[in-house]
């Protein structure tokens, strides 16, 4: 096989991943913040479940399980209701966070979630939510499979690649945030803009936009 069928399906499989995981959502800003509170040993957990779900769901997608999805909506319909309602909940919390700041303790020196809370809270933003489906499954799935029998799994790998450059950045970089969230009003800020993604999400889904 020559790289035009090897690496080029690639490199665009990347690019195109990339493209639909940077945007800010629900996924992303609860990465962003376990990340800035320091929390190592729950990052890593985190950035894998959110990593490996795409990478499932994309594999999904090129086996043609979207036809399936397509076929069953009634089942999106249950994830979205579920979801928009999970949505709203966290971002209320969040809310509530925003009204409440507090200064940047080190993560050793105060109670925080536990790695099961972190773990199933990452699990339901990402599979709770629909448009993981439609992005992932449906259409990369559709895309990789226009690349040809053997390009569509390079072109699934490139994909799957940075799903995983983006959460492990995104979780293990964080950190160099640190020093502007050692005041309370950076996490005023922060936990404004997550309550107002959540929310917006939640609402969006529970509407059906």
């Amino acid at each position: 096989m020559t790289l035009q069928n090897t690496l080029l399906p690639a490199l665009l499989g990347l690019l195109t991943g990339l493209s639909l995981i940077i945007a800010i959502g629900a996924q992303n800003a609860y990465v962003l913040r376990l990340g800035i509170e320091g929390r190592a040993r729950l990052i890593l957990p985190v950035v894998l479940v959110c990593a490996v779900s795409d990478a499932v769901l994309i594999s999904a997608g090129v086996l043609g399980i979207g036809a399936l999805i397509v076929a069953a909506p009634v089942a999106l319909i249950i994830i979205r209701v579920v979801g928009s309602g999970f949505l709203i909940v966290y971002g209320l919390f969040a809310a509530w966070r925003a009204v409440h700041p507090k200064a940047l303790v080190a993560a050793d020196e105060k109670p925080g979630v536990t790695l099961k809370v972190a773990v199933s809270t990452t699990i339901a933003l990402t599979w709770l939510n629909p448009h993981v489906y439609l992005d992932t499954v449906i259409f990369l799935g559709s895309v990789a499979n226009q690349q040809g029998v053997d390009e569509r799994w390079w072109w699934a790998g490139g994909a799957m690649a940075g799903s995983f450059i983006w959460f492990f950045g995104l979780g293990f970089g964080a950190r160099l945030l640190r020093p502007f969230f050692a005041r309370p009003s950076s996490w005023r800020v922060l936990d404004a803009f997550i309550a107002v993604v959540m929310l917006t999400l939640g609402i969006r889904m529970a509407v059906g936009v």
